[in-house]
């Protein structure tokens, strides 16, 4: 699988499993599935509950360590101080069974605690080991440009992008700034696979709506991480790599119009 260098220390692989309201035995045969068909980049998150679920998924697979790209987050309501970062990420490692994550995110912007503050005690994580790259998530260019001031690596925005909702702004100062965009709900929920552009060009090619939008959200340069317990549906995600679209057709799918957010939380800083 192609990989985008995110620093000296890691690589991330453009496709990864997400596990957004996976829990138990079906987080365990998600993850083992993904990883049986080729995915090996799992993203998870401390809000998500399932980290002991993702590490079982991961254990039962057989596939060593190093062989996979792991993602998780800082959980909001617990806050981001700087002391509160290192005893969480060491309960990560505990819960996740690994000795290091290849990727830790601030989960949601919250500026009560400022972004310096926990970017700093992340770094600490990083140059301890523990860490190999840094990253934020649901971050505005505002967010970012406040975060960035700290002169802190941040490797990774994963954001809400999907063909209806393309975020064409945010990208474009994110890749002025040398930071990876990686796409959630990268099918907009499943809002999207009823677009008549995407039926068009799945007929086209052979090959399923879902498929058309990662394929386009990866030619663009981003991450995506779908999420499916289906079996059929994860290797089908997964395909969505395997063939290349015509320009002509990115392009049509760039041109879109586009819709709402469809992840709007109520505590949400979009706005900022």
């Amino acid at each position: 699988m192609n990989v985008i260098r995110l620093n000296d220390a890691a690589s991330i692989p453009v496709l990864g499993y997400g596990t957004w309201l996976l829990e138990g035995d079906e987080c365990v045969r998600g993850v083992e599935e993904a990883v049986r068909v080729g995915y090996r980049h799992i993203d998870t998150a401390d809000a998500y509950g399932n980290h002991l679920s993702v590490a079982k998924g991961i254990k039962n697979s057989g596939i060593p360590r190093e062989e996979l790209f792991i993602t998780t987050k800082l959980r909001q309501s617990n806050g981001y101080a700087g002391a509160i970062v290192r005893p969480s990420v060491e309960r990560f490692l505990q819960e996740l069974d690994i000795p290091y994550i290849d990727l830790l995110l601030i989960h949601w912007p919250d500026r009560k605690t400022p972004f310096s503050e926990t970017l700093k005690a992340m770094k600490e994580l990083k140059n301890a080991g523990l860490v190999r790259a840094l990253g934020v998530s649901n971050f505005t260019r505002h967010h970012l440009e406040d975060a960035l001031a700290a002169n802190i690596e941040i490797s990774t925005n994963q954001v809400e992008t999907h063909p209806t909702f393309n975020q064409k702004e945010l990208r474009a100062f994110c890749a002025s700034k040398g930071v990876v965009v990686t796409a959630y709900s990268p099918l907009g929920r499943t809002r999207d696979l009823e677009l008549p552009l995407l039926q068009e060009l799945a007929n086209k090619y052979g090959v399923s709506s879902a498929q058309v939008a990662l394929n386009w959200i990866v030619a663009r340069g981003m991450v995506a991480i779908p999420k499916s317990a289906h079996p059929e549906r994860i290797k089908d995600n997964f395909d969505s790599i395997s063939w290349t679209m015509d320009e002509k057709d990115l392009t049509a799918i760039d041109a879109l119009p586009q819709g709402e957010r469809v992840v709007n939380p109520a505590f949400s800083d979009f706005d900022y």
